[in-house]
């Protein structure tokens, strides 16, 4: 079973300092037949303005995923960590028993553009951690880059919870295949550009689920970079 998830059905939240696109229920965003995919829970596309950003908070049990499209995101949190991401990094925070963070464009001029997933852990209660790794554009070029999973396989970062995320960039002739594996579904977010999946056509920010499928090819792009989910039930 496929399901298109149109860009322009996704809700909106505009702050003024912030304006953010939610492919599921967020915050005043509500609708009951978007709660979430599996245990993926959130993917919000984010562009904080100039000198703007989120203040300090907390999360609890929640593997947090940002992917930095361009721009300049600042972290910081009660870890100790702080660090600027760029287009290419990938972070992963796991806020455990609890964690307080801040995310922050410092640019005078230049807004931020990042993507941030939420994926519902398998276990609890489990200590506060955080990584972040870089892949540049070469990696990911017409081919399935693994950027999270639950092992940390292939310099993935690790997150607690039997799913795999790939990323994507693809172009022209190029066309990667995804073999599922029983009881598993894929969710595919188009970050940019236009792309074939399973014969549906999709462009940015349109979203495809696939429940029961038994794999996803990806064909028939036109400069798209794409996230692929491949999740528990």
């Amino acid at each position: 079973m496929l399901e298109i998830r149109k860009s322009t059905e996704r809700g909106l939240a505009d702050h003024g300092w912030l304006k953010s696109y939610h492919s599921f229920s967020f915050a005043d965003y509500y609708d009951s037949r978007h709660m979430g995919f599996g245990p993926l829970r959130v993917i919000n596309e984010d562009r904080v303005y100039p000198a703007a950003g989120f203040g300090t908070h907390g999360h609890r049990d929640m593997e947090i995923i940002s992917y930095v499209l361009s721009g300049s995101l600042a972290h910081k949190d009660s870890m100790g960590n702080g660090s600027s991401l760029q287009y290419g990094d990938v972070q992963r925070m796991s806020a455990g028993q609890g964690v307080m963070h801040s995310e922050f464009n410092h640019s005078p001029t230049e807004p931020v553009h990042f993507l941030q997933i939420w994926i519902e852990p398998n276990v609890k209660g489990i200590e506060p951690g955080y990584e972040e790794k870089h892949f540049d554009a070469a990696s990911k070029q017409g081919k399935l880059c693994l950027i999270a999973s639950s092992d940390g396989r292939e310099g993935s970062v690790l997150i607690h919870q039997d799913a795999s995320v790939y990323a994507s960039i693809l172009n022209g002739a190029d066309k990667v295949e995804h073999v599922l594996a029983p009881r598993r579904l894929a969710y595919i977010h188009v970050i940019c550009g236009r792309v074939t999946v399973n014969g549906i056509d999709l462009q940015e920010g349109d979203a495809l689920k696939a429940d029961e499928e038994l794999g996803i090819t990806l064909e028939k792009a036109e400069a798209a970079e794409v996230l692929l989910f491949d999740l528990p039930y």
